[in-house]
């Protein structure tokens, strides 16, 4: 046992420092990115926001609504072949900005295998909770063993070493964060865990080294959490909880005391395994909780709030084009970011 002494930071321990800008307006800024890929010749071009593989974000309504935006979501692994291929069918040229997900079992692969055999989407997603395993190294390798020509994300992981081991094993991108999704509670059930904003900062410094990317997954809350993670180095940024309730959303809409929401779980948790595997197996815990998040109509208001954010942060430091945020940014460390006085008033209008 060691105790590692340095201090890791999270979204809530920095702000940007604002430096002189020669940006008149927030519409100067380019928030599309071009990417290559260290191991397949496939290049992609959007903006790099991802809406999470979970059932209730990672719909096919949710994929139609963001691609219109050049915007990404990873369809959720349950995902049925005949579903994908009336998508596929229906939206063929928002394919390129979908993801596949797949889990690590030998029945997940063979689910993947099925979908790419009738789908030409070009981005896999390799998606489980605990990046370390060696069994996910080996499964990563077979895909990309399988899938020679595809864009493979990978993850989670939340340091440099793993990261670079996820590049080398086959992973164009490398999803990083360990508990920090407000549906997830990975960090209450084991204690495992790390800061996102030092997790981003470590491992972009260890993907980029390889040529290969990451993708911040998790952590962020406000339009201010999304700059922030760019800022750090992520190359792409997954959304959950800032994407849940929507009308794109999986779930009817349920009223509780004359207030509208949608059911919204982490895909660990007990609601999720009951639901697609009959129950929580005995040899683990549950690491997800469920909550109802208030109803917040279409999502498509969410994203120009999350773009609007994110183009104002890049006026704030002078960078024309999110690729030249990171270059940019000045992190200062702060004891309080927010002046809350007025938040539970906030919450109440909003609703």
């Amino acid at each position: 046992m060691r105790i590692e002494e340095d201090i890791k930071l999270d979204f809530k321990d920095v702000l940007i420092r604002p430096k002189r800008s020669t940006l008149k307006t927030r519409a100067d800024v380019e928030l599309e990115r071009e990417y290559k890929f260290v191991h397949c010749k496939h290049v992609w071009r959007g903006v790099p926001i991802i809406a999470s593989n979970m059932d209730h974000t990672g719909t096919f309504a949710m994929a139609s609504a963001l691609a219109k935006h050049k915007l990404l979501t990873a369809v959720y692994k349950f995902a049925s072949v005949a579903e994908w291929q009336k998508f596929a069918s229906a939206q063929p040229k928002y394919l390129d900005n979908v993801f596949v997900t797949a889990g690590s079992s030998d029945k997940d692969f063979q689910s993947l295998v099925e979908v790419m055999q009738v789908v030409n989407c070009q981005l896999i997603c390799l998606d489980i909770a605990n990046g370390y395993s060696q069994h996910f190294v080996d499964v990563l390798k077979k895909v990309r063993s399988t899938f020679p020509d595809k864009i493979i994300m990978a993850g989670n992981v939340v340091t440099g070493e793993m990261t670079e081991e996820l590049i080398l094993s086959g992973a164009d991108i490398v999803k990083v964060g360990i508990g920090p999704g407000s549906v997830c509670t990975t960090r209450k059930k084991t204690g495992v865990g790390y800061p996102q904003l030092s997790a981003i900062i470590e491992c972009a410094d260890a993907a980029h080294g390889l040529h290969g990317h990451v993708c911040s997954d998790g952590g962020c809350t406000v339009p201010g959490d999304v700059a922030k993670a760019f800022a750090a180095g992520a190359d792409f940024v997954m959304l959950g909880g800032m994407f849940a309730g929507h009308d794109e959303c999986l779930g009817e809409i349920i009223e509780i005391n004359n207030k509208q929401y949608k059911r919204f779980y982490g895909m660990s948790s007990t609601e999720a395994m009951t639901k697609y595997v009959g129950k929580v197996a005995e040899y683990r815990a549950s690491e997800g909780k469920s909550v109802n998040v208030p109803y917040r109509g279409a999502v498509e208001n969410m994203v120009l709030d999350i773009l609007g954010g994110i183009r104002s942060a890049c006026t704030y430091v002078g960078a024309k084009r999110l690729k030249e945020l990171s270059k940019c940014t000045t992190f200062i460390r702060v004891t309080q970011q927010l002046n809350e006085v007025f938040v539970t008033q906030e919450i109440e209008d909003w609703r």
